[in-house]
């Protein structure tokens, strides 16, 4: 667990930074030193940016863009968690069998109805086939309750003497079944006398440095992807998303690339657009969209532009639940992700939105301001502007309270984050 030192992993090079992925790997191996897995460590966002989001983009970039096949092989990844990320929706798209989730203490001022309240996730993610790892910390008194729900514990070669691993080593082995790792590893000594305790797993710079892979990646239009989400909100044939994935190719190559990793566990490989949109299933062709939305870039639009347009896409749906149809709520998601499409694609929203059929009210929201959603649809920008008076303005036309829209905003943010849509 952790974060190696920056200075052992290569910096990149080449032109196009928005186009490549960087992803740095330490090998975990064995006795022997044969690779057991590879712990993964984002370097295409901001160091220490350490977020529930990194961690979605750090294994959507992985199983989408690197290629497992070249970064991982068949081994296992694992991969650092904020407690946050745990309950991510990005989750959903990963195969459990091939990704450890490392699971780090909670923070200081945790108290034991904070610890009690993890097991929850643990179980539900240990019910879905993940396993977990824990740090040394996991042996504290106060994380008792956790003890049940480990795979592996990593001990911290750096921070522990030799007598203090042993006697972690027999706690460890009396009450949990859980791997021991020893990390950090940078002598021989230490390997040595880790072995003789009858640990199988290291990881450390005695064994190898962290590498670092690079892949150019190869991202569909922002337009296309809005494209697709609008035909997964509509529960579109798979003949029309078909349709769709035929006539954008780097849309269903990225597709096909992410079905056939390791990650998603399939046992044959899918070669039609047909049986992988069958394979996914739109709850999840949809995660999978909105995840490569706000990792496409078009010239000019930072990548953020996407995360606001489906978190607006959300809110939207949130806001007009209440008083609008189910249907019309669909729609009202439609207008939400839409309404930056101009500054996506850098040109007038009439033009934007000529290549996409869309039910007029639509229309007529995002072009000329007005019908059923322009209302909703002001009081969603409102919500981002900070303006108090354009806010309670908006929220009085559509007879609303602050109460009501704070909740829906707060709702329509921690949706985009269990997505994993923050990426940097």
């Amino acid at each position: 667990m952790g974060t190696p030192d920056e200075t052992l992993v290569p910096p990149a090079s080449g032109k196009d930074e928005a186009n490549v992925a960087r992803i740095a790997r330490q090998a975990i191996v064995d006795e022997a030193r044969n690779v057991y897995g590879y712990e993964l460590f984002d370097r295409s966002t901001a160091v220490n940016a350490h977020t529930a989001a990194t961690d979605a983009a750090l294994l959507f970039n992985a199983l989408s863009y690197a290629g497992t096949e070249a970064l991982v092989g068949k081994k296992t990844v694992f991969i650092n968690c904020t407690h946050e990320s745990l309950t991510g929706g990005h989750l959903e798209l990963i195969h459990p069998d091939k990704v450890v989730l490392e699971v780090p203490p909670l923070g200081e001022s945790a108290t034991a109805l904070d610890i009690e309240a993890s097991l929850a996730t643990f179980n539900a993610l240990r019910q879905r086939g993940f396993r977990l790892a824990f740090d040394q910390n996991l042996l504290r008194r106060a994380y008792a309750s956790w003890l049940p729900m480990a795979s592996f514990i990593k001990l911290d070669m750096r921070r522990l003497s030799p007598a203090d691993a042993e006697a972690l080593v027999k706690f460890a082995r009396s009450y949990t079944h859980a791997q021991i790792v020893a990390e950090k590893v940078e002598t021989a000594e230490q390997f040595e006398h880790m072995r003789s305790l009858g640990i199988k797993l290291f990881q450390g710079f005695w064994f190898a440095q962290p590498q670092l892979v690079e892949a150019r990646t190869i991202r569909p239009t922002q337009a296309t992807i809005i494209q697709l989400i609008n035909l997964v909100r509509q529960q579109a044939s798979t003949d029309e998303i078909e349709e769709l994935l035929k006539k954008d190719p780097t849309l269903s190559f990225n597709l096909l690339r992410f079905i056939n990793s390791s990650g998603f566990g399939l046992s044959c490989e899918i070669t039609s657009f047909r049986h992988a949109v069958m394979i996914l299933g739109l709850k999840k062709l949809f995660r999978w969209a909105a995840l490569l939305l706000t990792t496409s870039r078009t010239d000019g639009s930072p990548p953020a532009v996407g995360q606001t347009a489906v978190v607006r896409g959300r809110l939207m749906e949130l806001l007009t639940s209440e008083l609008l149809p189910p249907e019309e709520c669909d729609n009202a998601f439609v207008v939400g992700v839409f309404s930056l499409l101009d500054v996506m694609l850098g040109q007038p929203m009439e033009k934007a939105l000529a290549s996409v059929a869309l039910p007029q009210p639509v229309i007529d929201a995002l072009v000329h301001n007005s019908g059923v959603f322009a209302p909703f649809l002001e009081l969603t920008r409102a919500c981002e502007s900070g303006d108090e008076e354009s806010f309670a303005r908006a929220a009085n036309a559509l007879q609303l309270s602050n109460h009501q829209v704070n909740w829906a905003h707060l709702q329509a943010l921690a949706w985009a984050d269990n997505l994993a849509l923050d990426v940097a």
